[in-house]
């Protein structure tokens, strides 16, 4: 089935160069010989930001076009707080693979005019205010760096942050690359006689050392999550290289308590830490972790916020329905957990808040994790079952909040074709939406209530134009779902109904309905407190 499709392959005749176009706004991405010098997209304004050689000392500048005049930076993030307010790093000297610092400038009439809010910034450690914390909606917390190279945390106004009104909430110098403000809490690490110590904030009350096992000896930590109360933490101990702990807080964020050991680490292209933890989405207290025990590395979970972990039931049948004979502990369903670094693919696992208890992830069967023979998998039950949806691998989206799937496969393949799924993977509807096939390079699965666009960009060859392709998919839909088109779902952990101390019931769409979830669908249909038990209680 071939569904509607607007193809766009963008040229540029009059500059005589490819076109390119941007995958967050239409705005064209040009290449230029004419121009000596590649053109990028501003974040900001829908207008071409030029990336061109500049004077010798300067090896990249570029040129934000911003209202009706250019500002020589380099943006390296950029992120927004209103719909007038924005903030933006740059960098207007030599630029080098992993730059120190860099200047914060801010608008208050998005883009037009910017104001200089510090000259030396670490990258990605800034971070606006805090809803119900701090006072003034543009008050900005950042992490500095002096001129003899060490940091510092300070807080100002992005509009008035000259020295005087400057504050230093932290005393002290920091560890670069340490200051992070999440919820209600705030963290920073110290050095002292070479070792690493760990600070947090709560609720913006004076800065308290964290208090880890005495058998701790941390040289690394990272804020894993800061939900329902509590901090989630993975914490590098003196004698680990490639693993991680996994620790859980008390509500002040000071007193931690170990919930997993040694659960598995990489390095991601930029050379950060991934660390095999993933916190399911939709469903409180549940989460999925590779761990790593004699070599081997096996796939656990936990509906408690890591009190109890299990292993992963493996599915009972493959995908032509033959049995699969798969007995716990010795064989189990392990998955593959790491994130994409590319936003508009996939990963290996993905869920939604809006879709609870759907889980679509890569993984093998067997006594450990590998990345030989692996397929798709998806639970509709929040792992307590799985079934096998592909036998390769793929990339899949969520539509219609979470009612629908759709799947294609992984960008080193070209593909014609894309699969939908509308009963939580049972059955996949193959559509195609190209004449040629195509190497994916990402998917946009556009927001709106009402607004069912996704946008492929890719391209035919390695040598040709990107193309960019829009799909307005409401068409696959019968109708408007109604009552009788939904069921209800309990949500449990094999068989017990009590999940973090709540009995909830979700409503979904029946497997045989191709219907459009409407704009006002609620997945909880109810939720209800549990009468604690003796197990619920800490002795």
């Amino acid at each position: 089935m071939m569904i509607g499709v607007s193809v766009q392959a963008l040229s540029c005749p009059v500059l005589s160069c490819p076109v390119l176009c941007s995958p967050v706004l239409s705005c064209p991405v040009l290449s230029c010989p004419v121009l000596s010098c590649p053109v990028l997209c501003s974040p900001v304004l829908s207008c071409p930001v030029l990336s061109c050689p500049a004077k010798p000392h300067v090896s990249v500048v570029l040129y934000v076009c911003v209202g009706v005049g250019l500002f020589p930076w380099l943006p390296m993030e950029l992120l927004v707080v209103s719909s007038t307010t924005v903030t933006m790093t740059s960098a207007s000297v030599a630029v080098e693979q992993r730059v120190r610092s860099v200047p914060l400038y801010s608008s208050v009439d998005f883009g037009r005019k910017w104001q200089l809010v510090h000259e030396a910034v670490t990258p990605n450690r800034f971070y606006w205010s805090v809803t119900g914390l701090d006072v003034e909606s543009d008050f900005i917390h950042l992490e500095v760096n002096a001129a003899d190279g060490r940091a510092q945390y300070v807080t100002c106004r992005a509009q008035s942050c000259s020295e005087a009104n400057r504050h230093y909430p932290f005393s002290g110098y920091i560890e670069t690359n340490s200051l992070v403000v999440q919820d209600d809490y705030m963290f920073i690490q110290v050095t002292s006689a070479g070792r690493a110590w760990y600070y947090v904030s709560y609720k913006r009350e004076p800065f308290a050392r964290i208090k880890l096992p005495k058998y701790s000896l941390p040289k690394d930590m990272h804020i894993i999550s800061t939900d329902e109360g509590q901090v989630f933490a993975a914490v590098q101990e003196w004698n680990q290289n490639d693993t991680y702990n996994i620790y859980i807080s008390d509500p002040q964020g000071i007193h931690f308590t170990l919930a997993l050991e040694n659960v598995r680490a990489s390095r991601g292209l930029g050379g950060n830490s991934m660390i095999d933890l993933y916190e399911v989405a939709g469903i409180k207290g549940m989460l999925i972790a590779n761990r790593k025990l004699e070599n081997q590395v096996k796939t656990y979970v936990t509906y408690n916020k890591g009190r109890d972990w299990r292993l992963l039931q493996a599915p009972t049948t493959d995908l032509e329905g033959n049995s699969i004979h798969c007995v716990l502990p010795f064989c189990s369903l392990h998955l593959q957990l790491q994130m994409s670094e590319n936003p508009y693919l996939s990963g290996s696992i993905i869920t939604k808040s809006s879709a609870p208890g759907v889980i679509v992830a890569t993984g093998n069967i067997g006594s450990e994790l590998s990345y030989n023979n692996v397929g798709m998998f998806i639970s509709s039950d929040a792992g307590n079952s799985w079934r096998q949806i592909f036998e390769e691998e793929h990339n899949v989206w969520f539509l219609d909040k979470g009612g629908a799937l759709l799947a294609v496969k992984q960008p080193t393949v070209p593909t014609r074709h894309l699969w939908v799924s509308f009963d939580e993977g049972r059955q996949w509807d193959r559509h195609s939406f190209s004449m040629v096939p195509l190497f994916v390079d990402g998917v946009l699965v556009e927001p709106g209530i009402d607004n069912q666009i996704m946008t492929f960009f890719g391209h035919f060859s390695h040598r040709s134009e990107w193309q960019l392709i829009k799909i307005d998919y409401k068409s696959l839909f019968s109708k408007r779902c109604t009552d009788g088109d939904y069921q209800t779902w309990h949500l449990h952990n094999q068989g017990e109904p009590c999940v973090m101390g709540q009995k909830q019931i979700y409503m979904k769409r029946r497997p045989a309905s191709s219907c459009m979830l409407g704009p006002g669908y609620s997945r909880v249909l109810s939720s209800e407190p549990c009468i604690c038990r003796a197990h619920d209680f800490e002795w």
